[in-house]
Order: C-alpha cells, then structure tokens, then sequence
C-alpha cells in the first residue's frame, strides 16, 4: 500500500521523517523498521513477507528511500499480473521483431531501474522457466533481451515481496532453491493488523483524514463502540481493508460521525468478515460478466478483452489461472479448459475460430 508520497532527497529533516509514511508505533512495527534501517544502506537482495494487505510495497519504498539511491529509480513489477511470455519481456525487455507483435525495441524493469531500486511484488507466482534468468541477473547483474545477443550489465538493488511460503515451495518444487536462497538474503516478515492493534486507531484517523479531505466531508467523532468493534475486528484483509471500510464509512456518514460497519442492524454476521469475497472472486466474476455480455469471443472489436480493457492473451492467461471455461452446451462434448483446443502431442493447434474461445460444438 502506498499511503504518502516518497520523502524527497535532500530535505534537511529526512532522517528524522524518513518513515513518516508509516502509521503505528507498536513494537511489532518499530521492530520491522529497525530491520529496515538496518538493510537499507547495504545493497542486499531483501525478501519482504507478510499477509496481503499488510504494506509491502510501502515497506520497499522506506528502503529505497533511506537508502543511497533515494532519488533514483524506484520501478516496481507484480509478477503475478503477467503471463510468462510478457513477464519475460516486461522485466529483460525485448528488441524489435524478437516475436509476434514486437514492433519496436522494449527496455525491461531491469534497465528502467538501473542504479536504483526494483521491487518484484509477488515473487512467489513468478513461473519456473523464468526462475533462471532472474537468477543469473541477481548474481551477475547481467542479462540479454529478448531476441539479442548483447549482454546488459545493470546496477540494480532488489526488494522482492511475497505472501506465499516461499520455503514450502521449494519443498514442493515449486520454486528453485537458488533462487529462493538468493532472494532469501535478509528477510524482513510484516505483522499482520491483528498482531499490531495498537496501531489501528491512528490508521483509522489516518484514513478519516485522508479520505475526509478527498470527498471534501468532516469527520468530527469516531464513537468509543464504534472504535473498540475496529480494535477487536481480526482484519483478514490487513491494512488495506481498513482503508476501505473507512473509505465506505465516510461516504456512508452524513452527521460528521464514522459509522460501525463491522456490526450488520439486523444481528446478522459482521459486514466485513474472512468469509467476504477476496479480490480473485471479484476478478472472476467480472471476467465472467465479459465473457457472457460478449457471448463468450474473447478478440476484436465486440470481445471480451476490450472490454476489460486488457490484452487478448492477458485475458486467456487469466481465464486458465481462474478456470473458466465456457459452459458446455446440451448434447455437445464439454469443452476444453484454456486454449484453442489442443493437438495429440498437447500443444496449443489453431483449428479453432479465431477470438472465440472455447470454440462452440
């Protein structure tokens, strides 16, 4: 979560604001800010853990910030967003003509970051045939585009993050062992909001405050049931659930007061509980909603893809992570989970029609 802007370079009072960003004063906190005082003027490889919405990407910036390269580049990449064949691309780039559709020469992340920082936003869903390069750039601060033969050397710094067990995944093959060890350098693990409540009345103001000037509304009161049912709610989502409940609870107030949207009126379950739907299911659904308005074409003009205002492959790669496919029809053969049918060798074949997908019986 980005919650404030970066502190500038040069201001006379940075070291005394250099984490100013950062809401809360509890020792789970103070104890990761003292690990990031610690790393931040190293160039080591730092591993950012923590549950999703605890602030990792805030925490990356704070090392940036305090460090040497404060005022360089800080470029940041979520590979989790990317199928393989545009992650590659995004983080070595590419030269013209290196494939379909490279019309002109691409700079990756790596390039873009030169002598700054990059942040590489869920490591853990990186896939495995991409593990090696990003290996080898780690170690040597070396690698080629795409479709070239010269080797780039870089100065870059790393802050890699991740919610997943990175450990576990080794065990299960499902991440590479060097890799992990290399990223693995100097881990730094986010308490969650239910470890750190102490913290969660001044983020409540925080956002109150922030909010409040957005929409141009005043919060004055924050009852006391009000601010103990916040303190004592688990928070699955961390900080950024917080952030959005108060976001909702501001538009929803209308006597200056912030109201409890944590109990429903009717005694039923808490509005906000683990059982919410997360942001996969509202990615699914919307994909799904697309899909059908588009009668299930994924390409041109009248597709899903433009829909959504994503690319056509980007689409496929997230119909196949999220398992949707199109609903087979009565008397027809069920139809294949991701891709243009496949050949015996198992293969993605072209014998479909082009844009639709699966292709009708």
């Amino acid at each position: 979560m980005n919650i404030a802007q970066p502190i500038p370079c040069g201001d006379p009072d940075r070291d005394q604001r250099r984490f100013e960003q950062i809401i809360g004063n509890s020792s789970a906190l103070e104890s990761v800010l003292e690990q990031v005082q610690r790393v931040a003027p190293t160039t080591s490889t730092v591993l950012v853990r923590g549950e999703t919405g605890t602030g990792k990407e805030l925490v990356a910036r704070s090392i940036h910030n305090v460090s040497t390269r404060c005022g360089r580049p800080f470029v940041k990449l979520n590979c989790a967003a990317l199928p393989f064949d545009l992650l590659e691309s995004e983080l070595f780039g590419h030269e013209k003509g290196a494939f379909t559709g490279a019309i002109a020469q691409k700079m990756g992340r790596f390039e873009m970051a030169h002598t700054g920082t990059l942040f590489l936003d869920e490591i853990g869903d990186i896939p495995l045939a991409c593990q090696p390069k990003l290996l080898r750039v780690l170690q040597e601060q070396e690698f080629e585009r795409l479709g070239s033969g010269r080797t780039l050397h870089v100065d870059v710094r790393v802050v890699a993050a991740t919610h997943r067990d990175l450990a576990q995944m080794v065990r299960n093959n499902e991440f590479r062992s060097d890799l992990y060890y290399r990223l693995n350098v100097f881990p730094i693990m986010l308490p969650p909001l239910r470890q750190r409540r102490e913290d969660i009345v001044p983020l409540m103001w925080h956002f109150v405050d922030l909010f409040g000037r957005k929409m141009g509304k005043t919060i004055r009161c924050i009852p006391p049931e009000t601010m103990a049912a916040y303190v004592s709610h688990d928070w699955p989502g961390n900080i950024r659930e917080l952030q959005n409940v108060i976001e909702r609870a501001i538009i929803l107030s209308n006597d200056g007061t912030l109201p409890n949207l944590l109990t429903a009126d009717d005694g039923q379950q808490p509005a906000f509980s683990a059982a919410q739907p997360t942001l996969k299911d509202y990615e699914r659904d919307l994909i799904l909603h697309a899909l059908q308005d588009a009668n299930w074409i994924i390409g041109g003009s009248s597709g899903a893809a433009l829909k959504l205002g994503i690319k056509r492959t980007t689409l496929m790669a997230k119909m196949k992570k999220l398992g949707i496919s199109r609903p087979a029809q009565r008397g027809s053969k069920p139809a294949e989970p991701y891709g243009h049918g496949r050949t015996d060798s198992g293969q993605l074949g072209n014998a479909d029609p082009p844009g639709v997908w699966p292709p009708p019986a």
